[in-house]
């Protein structure tokens, strides 16, 4: 079987399932902007395409979301025209719709299946808009206006589409019914046997003794620090919390720029905006407890997670984060936003700790408590990583899913979507 992934970051969430899929006989192939030239990863024939200049023009600005998605479906398409001026004709297409380059693929080859990963879809109500009231829009009323525009890229994709993939429930049922049908519940996975827990690990950073399982340490984890992610408010729990474990560090991990959510005013990043808000209320030897490692290797972000006395992980009603199952894994005790995505793997007492996300004063109390508490930590810590391995392992559970859900998808009819 051809098969042709498309991913503007390739492998991005298919960096298991491609390999695999390669691995089983399969003649894979991805069109992706990451590359400058052809190369060979882990069975997959990794193409580049590149995007057009463009002169700049007038657009409405609630339509700049759109006009971008079409300007990459179209720089992909032409791509793939060069693939089938070539004879190339995929069985079935994988993409990540979310940046539009799949958008036109199945008019060039509608004899080919299309299977979606779902992300997510704009929901235009509380709490995906609005959660935050430190953030507000500036003109809230047109909010729900933009949104349903930005998900006219999900309307262009699914009627082409046989089925889509969405790695977790919260995900899947942000979209209308008569897509949700169609999207299967089947996470990325976890390697539980890499995210693990170590009693000996040891984490050395530059001018600081090395650290052990016997420091007191939490840790709290962002691709990119910013509100969405709820940095803004752990950032203002450390003045307290500091002075209350004076014993403990704090590790945190993430970079500066912003994945989602709104921009820092300019010039600005959001981790420094935060850091000079609650730096006059930390007295310097607690500062010099706070260890920002900016963006890591998996390897040491690993043993950061194996460190960890408590993580904390805090977020928006959005995306699940990676780094928060894999901090269940290595048995990390867990405090959390009780928000919608995280409820579905931490549940109160048996996994983790759930506090409000705007509760500060709940934050550090839950902190404080599972710090004092090692047997409650253990218990938590066990069955948040039984729960990985059971539900979330990526060997056992999850890639055998995907793989199922390949299977599947090829026999579906392929006469609704070419119509389409």
């Amino acid at each position: 079987m051809k098969i042709l992934f498309i991913h503007q970051n390739f492998p991005g969430q298919f960096k298991h399932l491609a390999p695999v899929l390669a691995q089983e006989g399969h003649e894979c192939r991805a069109l992706t902007l990451r590359v400058d030239e052809a190369t060979d990863w882990r069975g997959v024939e990794v193409l580049p395409y590149t995007l057009p200049e463009r002169k700049r023009q007038a657009v409405h600005p609630w339509l700049v979301d759109l006009d971008t998605k079409v300007t990459r479906g179209e720089a992909c398409w032409r791509a793939a025209c060069a693939l089938r001026a070539e004879g190339y004709v995929p069985d079935l297409i994988l993409a990540h719709p979310g940046w539009g380059e799949s958008m036109f693929l199945r008019d060039l080859w509608p004899e080919a299946r299309l299977g979606l990963y779902c992300e997510l879809y704009h929901e235009a109500g509380y709490p995906h808009l609005e959660f935050d009231p430190e953030f507000p829009s500036r003109e809230p009323e047109i909010n729900p206006m933009r949104i349903r525009l930005k998900n006219l890229n999900n309307h262009l994709h699914f009627p082409a589409a046989q089925a889509g993939i969405s790695p977790t429930r919260f995900q899947a049922d942000t979209f209308p019914s008569e897509f949700r049908d169609r999207i299967t519940v089947a996470h990325d996975g976890i390697d539980t046997a890499f995210s693990r827990p170590d009693p000996d690990v040891i984490l050395t950073l530059k001018g600081h003794a090395p650290f052990t399982r016997k420091d007191e340490i939490i840790t709290f984890v962002n691709r990119n620090l910013e509100p969405y992610r709820g940095y803004h408010v752990f950032m203002r729990t450390l003045p307290r919390l500091l002075q209350e474990r004076p014993n403990a560090r704090v590790i945190i991990i993430g970079g500066d720029e912003v994945s989602y959510g709104a921009q820092p005013p300019k010039g600005k990043t959001w981790k420094q905006i935060f850091r000079e808000e609650v730096r006059p209320d930390i007295v310097d030897a607690d500062w010099a407890r706070v260890h920002f490692l900016g963006r890591v290797p998996h390897a040491q972000f690993t043993r950061v997670l194996q460190l960890s006395r408590v993580h904390v992980y805090l977020t928006y009603p959005f995306v699940l984060s990676w780094s928060l199952m894999e901090a269940m894994a290595c048995e990390a005790a867990i405090v959390a936003s009780d928000t919608a995505p995280v409820r579905e793997v931490i549940r109160e007492d048996e996994t983790g700790r759930l506090v409000d996300f705007f509760d500060r004063d709940a934050l550090v109390a839950t902190i404080s408590e599972l710090l004092d508490d090692a047997e409650a930590r253990a218990r938590l810590g066990r069955a948040a990583r039984q729960l990985m391995v059971e539900d979330y392992d990526l060997a056992s559970v999850c890639l055998p899913r995907q793989l199922a859900w390949v299977h599947a998808l090829m026999k579906l009819p392929l006469e609704p979507a070419a119509r389409a």
